[in-house]
């Protein structure tokens, strides 16, 4: 499946990135919707909208759907966990992109390097500030490495060697390697007091190393990092293989047809592979990056397939405008409360709104977020890192 898919994104035999560039790609429009549809679960259109209008309906059935609103506890998956993973993919998805484009005005490696250096430099500092507690100027407060800016950052780092270093059907294969890799780790190295193979929150081989090199500057949660960089890079690489195919001259259709195969392929992988390697998202496992990897991918084709293939745009304009800056409302919405402007608005309608004030508050509070960012749209203000 893997072959095949490399085949279908670029043609047979060895491609070097310089070979890689098309001069005819233009910016993918389901791209940009699919990034804020992503950051729209995280901004607001989450389990905070969701409940507040299952309160003030009193449906039975919304009720019901929040529990795919809430983190699974340790092993398992529910929507609510492919935010993340799909905000990972999704930065892979854009890498092939930006990198050839800058490689095509003359860039060298060396400038590109360094582009990806300060980038992911910019994002540790942003994770910090928005998790880390940077801004509290307390040592005692502070964790390192805890936020998604910064697996965004690691993944991100990888995927950039791999993808200007190797040809596409190698990136495939030091792909599978780092999963098989992580795999390998976890399974096979015992961890003191624990042994070999314990995926339990206390003795898995990832969060003992956290625990070892972080020490008190570790989030204390049972949220790993250092280790899981090499999945999170996985994450990131099966975005860019989607990027590849995006950027081939394939038929629309053609792409549409490898990203479904590509979706299901993963999904069957990834649920095979966590009959014995379980899938936990606070582990990143091997199956959970396939699990969540083949629902982007089904989730990138029906963007495209709408949004660029058949033409049907004005429904995910509200996406797009999240999705043009999607990292400053996310450092936003961390560090300030928008709810508090909302109440400017609606805080004195409490009293009448009843069961559905909560919900008018959460949905004003996005509001005041969209409008904001329509503005930074309508002036052309894009904040790139």
């Amino acid at each position: 499946m893997f072959f095949a898919f490399v085949n279908a994104a670029k043609g047979k035999g060895r491609i070097g990135l310089q070979e890689q560039i098309d001069k005819s790609s233009e910016r993918l429009m389901s791209v940009d919707a699919l990034r804020g549809f992503t950051m729209f679960w995280i901004i607001g259109g989450d389990a905070a909208l969701l409940r507040g209008l299952a309160k003030g309906t009193g449906s039975e059935f919304l009720n019901k759907l929040l529990v795919q609103f809430d983190h699974v506890p340790w092993e398992g998956f529910h929507a609510w966990d492919l935010v993340m993973p799909l905000f990972l993919f999704v930065v892979g998805v854009v890498m092939p992109f930006s990198l050839n484009k800058r490689l095509a005005r003359g860039d060298s490696k060396g400038q590109l390097y360094l582009h990806v250096i300060m980038r992911v430099i910019i994002l540790w500092i942003l994770g910090m500030i928005a998790q880390g507690n940077l801004l509290s100027y307390d040592l005692s407060k502070l964790h390192i490495y805890c936020n998604t800016l910064q697996a965004i950052a690691a993944g991100y780092l990888i995927a950039a060697i791999l993808i200007l270093n190797l040809n596409i059907i190698r990136q495939m294969i030091t792909t599978a390697g780092l999963l098989l890799l992580f795999w390998a780790l976890m399974m096979l190295v015992p961890v003191p007091g624990h042994g070999a193979g314990v995926l339990t929150k206390e003795g898995n081989l990832a969060i003992y190393i956290d625990n070892l090199i972080l020490g008190r500057f570790s989030d204390g949660l049972a949220y790993t990092w250092i280790l899981s960089s090499i999945t999170f890079a996985g994450t990131v690489m099966l975005g860019a293989m989607a990027g590849h195919l995006l950027r081939s001259r394939k038929s629309p259709a053609a792409k549409v047809l490898w990203l479904l195969i590509a979706g299901l392929g993963c999904l069957v992988l990834g649920g095979v592979w966590g009959m014995v390697f379980p899938i936990i998202k606070h582990l990143w496992t091997s199956s959970m990056v396939l699990w969540a990897g083949g629902w982007s991918f089904l989730l990138l084709a029906l963007f495209y397939l709408v949004i660029d293939v058949l033409g049907l745009r004005k429904w995910s304009f509200g996406f797009v405008v999240i999705g043009m800056n999607a990292i400053a409302v996310y450092m936003a919405c961390h560090v300030f409360d928008f709810k508090d402007v909302g109440n400017i608005f609606v805080g004195g309608l409490e009293k009448r709104l009843g069961q559905w004030n909560y919900f008018v508050q959460e949905a004003t509070a996005f509001a005041v977020i969209w409008l904001i960012l329509y503005w930074m749209y309508r002036k052309k203000t894009f904040i790139k890192i």
